[in-house]
């Protein structure tokens, strides 16, 4: 497992947060438990497979929902 954090926009709202994490655990290979949003900071932190996916590919899902992600990084 590779361990990624996202710096995203500024969140307005927890629904904001909530559809995220959402968008992010709906990703083929991604630990759906270890999906993190957190409000304040405005980062998701996830666990993903990179057999199954990849940092792009969970970045594209958040674009897709109508959030900027700023800046990625997995380890």
């Amino acid at each position: 497992m590779k361990k990624a954090i996202l710096q995203l926009e500024t969140l307005a709202c927890p629904t904001c947060m909530q559809k995220i994490a959402g968008a992010i655990a709906n990703v083929d290979g991604v630990e759906k438990t270890s999906v993190k949003v957190l409000f304040n900071a405005s980062k998701a932190k996830v666990n993903f497979d990179p057999e199954k996916t990849n940092l792009d590919t969970i970045t594209q899902a958040v674009k897709n929902i109508g959030y900027d992600v700023l800046k990625a990084s997995a380890k």
